[in-house]
C-alpha cells in the first residue's frame, strides 16, 4: 500500500472532521486521526488522513524495532540497533517508509472498520505529506459497492399467468412413458429405414477420390433422424432395407469442426448392417398398471394432469417472481462498477467450464469448435453478467427497504440440506459448512425470501387469483412422486414454450 510521499501538497480536509478516530487503543495508544470522505464518479469513495506528528513517532520506533529484527545490523543483536546504525545498513529513508506503511495501513483498517466501507479493491494511495515533525497527510481512493438507489418495486400492474393444460398435453405426456418403457426389436419385414430407428452401418468417404483421417468406420452407430452426424447424411439413409448399399455425395457446412473438410464434397459408401425398431406398449389400463400404483388409463391420465396443473401453476409462480425482479431492476437507479461486472463474468465462465465438464468436453475444444477466442466468450458473457449484479444488488436493497432479516436457524437448515444433498462432496460440504458459505446462504436466503414476499402480499391482496403453491408442497400426497423420483415422469412444457 505504499504511496510516494513526493513534496508536500495543498490537501483540504474540510472546516471539520467527519470522524475522529477514538483514542486508546491500538499498537500506537493513537492520537486523534481526522478524515474526510468524499463520493467520487464510477462508484469510488476518496477518503483524506490527516496525523498529529508524534503519531507518526509512535510509528516510527515500531519500525525501528521490525526492521531491526530483520536486518542483520554489525555489533548488535536482532531488535537492538539503534535508527542510526540501522540506516547505515538499509538505507537512508528506510525507517521512514516503513513507519508511513505501517501508519496507512492501520489508518485505513480503522477507517474501513468504523466507517463501515466495503472496499472491492486495495486502495489507490497518495501520502502528500509525509515528513517527521508535520502532520501526515494522505489520501485513498477505492473502489466500492454502488449506491442503489431504489424506484417502485410494489406497485406493478401485471399479474402471473397460469398455462391451462389440456388433453393434448396429458396425451403426449403417455406417448413419452410408452417410449421410455418402448424395446428395441429388429426390423424383419424387409421395411427400409426410417426416421426413430436405430441403425448400424459401415461407411467410406472419400474426398477428391481419396480417402482421410476419420472419414471411414465399420461398424458406427446412429438414431436416424437426430442430425448427429454431417447435415444431410442421414436423410441419405431414409428407406435403405437391412444389408444393402448406397451412395451418395454430401457436402460438408462450412463451420465443420475439421477445418481441411469445410465446404468439401464427400462421395460415402454406407452399408445398412443392423436395423432395430422400437415397438411400444399400447396405452391401455395394463400399460398404466405397469408405471405405478394405478388401477386404469383413466386414472394414470388424471394424475398426469395433476402433475401438469402443479408443474404449470409452480412455472407462473417463477415467472411471476422474474416479472417482479425486472420490474424492480429497471425502476432502480446505480451506476455498475466494471470490477463487479468482471469479477461475475469470472464467475459466469467457471460455470461454463463446470457444465462443459460434466459432458465431457474441454473448455479448448469447445473454442476450437465454435471458433471463439476466450474474449468473445467473455464478450459474449457480458451482458448477462450485468444483468446479474444488477438484481442482486437491487434485490439486496429492497431486502434491507422491507426489513428481511434470515435467522442462524435457517442457515443452519440449509447447511443440513446441503449435508443430505451433497453427501458426496466433501469439499461442497465444507464450503457450505464456512463462514463465506453461510454468508452466501444467508444473502440468498434475503432476497428469495423478499420477492416470495411481495407474491404473497401480491396473492393476498388478490383472493379470487388462484393460488400459487409451490411444486413440491402440491406434490407431497400425489403418486406421482414416486414415479417422479424414479425419473419416470417427464416434465411437459406449454405448447410455444
Amino acid at each position: 500500500m505504499n504511496g510516494p510521499r513526493g513534496p508536500a501538497k495543498a490537501a483540504s480536509l474540510g472546516p471539520a472532521p467527519s470522524h475522529p478516530a477514538a483514542g486508546g487503543s491500538g499498537p500506537y495508544n493513537r492520537p486523534a486521526m481526522q478524515t474526510n470522505k468524499t463520493p467520487l464518479p464510477n462508484s469510488r469513495l476518496q477518503l483524506e488522513f490527516e496525523f498529529p506528528p508524534e503519531r507518526l513517532d509512535k510509528a516510527v520506533i515500531t519500525a525501528v524495532s521490525r526492521l531491526s529484527r530483520q536486518a542483520r545490523v554489525p555489533g548488535f543483536r536482532p531488535g537492538k540497533a539503534p535508527r542510526v546504525m540501522l540506516e547505515r545498513v538499509i538505507g537512508q529513508g528506510a525507517v521512514l517508509d516503513e513507519a508511513l506503511d505501517l501508519l496507512v495501513q492501520e489508518a485505513w483498517r480503522e477507517a474501513v472498520k468504523e466507517q463501515g466501507i466495503v472496499p472491492l479493491t486495495q486502495p489507490e494511495v497518495d501520502i502528500t505529506q509525509g515528513e517527521e515533525g508535520k502532520p501526515v497527510l494522505f489520501k485513498a481512493v477505492v473502489q466500492v459497492s454502488p449506491e442503489v438507489s431504489l424506484g417502485d418495486f410494489e406497485h406493478f400492474n401485471f399479474k402471473p399467468e397460469i398455462q391451462p393444460v389440456d388433453e393434448t398435453m396429458v396425451e403426449k405426456v403417455v406417448d413419452e412413458l410408452r417410449d421410455a418403457e418402448g424395446k428395441l426389436e429388429p426390423v424383419t419385414d424387409g421395411s427400409g429405414a426410417v426416421k426413430g430407428d436405430y441403425a448400424i452401418i459401415a461407411f467410406t468417404g472419400l474426398r477428391d477420390g481419396e480417402p482421410f483421417p476419420g472419414g471411414s468406420s465399420e461398424r458406427m452407430p446412429l438414431i436416424l433422424g437426430e442430425q448427429r452426424f454431417i447435415p444431410g447424411f442421414e436423410e441419405e439413409l431414409m428407406g435403405l432395407p437391412l444389408g444393402e448399399t448406397r451412395e451418395f455425395d454430401v457436402v460438408f457446412p462450412a463451420e465443420y469442426q475439421e477445418e481441411s473438410l469445410r465446404d468439401k464434397k464427400v462421395h460415402f459408401t454406407v452399408t445398412l448392417n443392423e436395423l432395430r425398431r422400437k415397438v411400444l406398449p399400447e396405452a391401455d389400463d395394463d400399460f398404466a398398471r405397469s408405471v405405478g400404483k394405478f388401477a386404469d388409463l383413466a386414472e394414470l391420465k388424471s394424475e398426469l394432469r395433476k402433475r401438469l396443473e402443479a408443474n404449470s401453476v409452480d412455472r407462473a409462480r417463477h415467472e411471476f417472481a422474474d416479472r417482479i425482479i425486472d420490474y424492480a431492476t429497471s425502476n432502480a437507479t446505480l451506476e455498475l462498477p466494471d470490477i463487479l461486472v468482471d469479477q461475475e463474468v469470472e464467475v459466469m465462465h467457471d460455470e461454463m467450464r463446470s457444465a462443459l465438464a460434466r459432458q465431457g468436453i474441454s473448455q479448448d475444444v469447445y473454442l476450437k469448435v465454435s471458433n471463439k477466442t476466450e474474449a468473445d466468450l467473455h464478450a459474449e458473457l457480458r451482458p448477462d453478467a450485468t444483468k446479474r449484479v444488477k438484481t442482486l444488488l437491487v434485490l439486496t436493497e429492497v431486502a434491507k427497504a422491507r426489513g428481511v432479516e434470515i435467522t442462524d436457524a435457517d442457515v443452519q437448515a440449509e447447511v443440513n440440506q446441503a449435508r443430505a444433498r451433497y453427501g458426496s462432496s466433501p469439499d461442497v460440504i465444507r464450503y457450505f459448512e464456512s463462514e463465506r458459505g453461510r454468508n452466501y446462504i444467508k444473502s440468498t436466503l434475503r432476497r428469495s425470501q423478499t420477492v416470495e414476499q411481495l407474491i404473497d402480499e401480491w396473492l393476498a391482496a388478490h383472493p379470487d387469483f388462484p393460488r400459487l403453491v409451490h411444486l413440491e408442497d402440491a406434490q407431497e400426497s400425489s403418486p406421482m412422486a414416486a414415479m417422479a423420483g424414479e425419473g419416470a415422469v417427464p416434465e411437459v412444457a406449454p405448447a410455444g414454450a
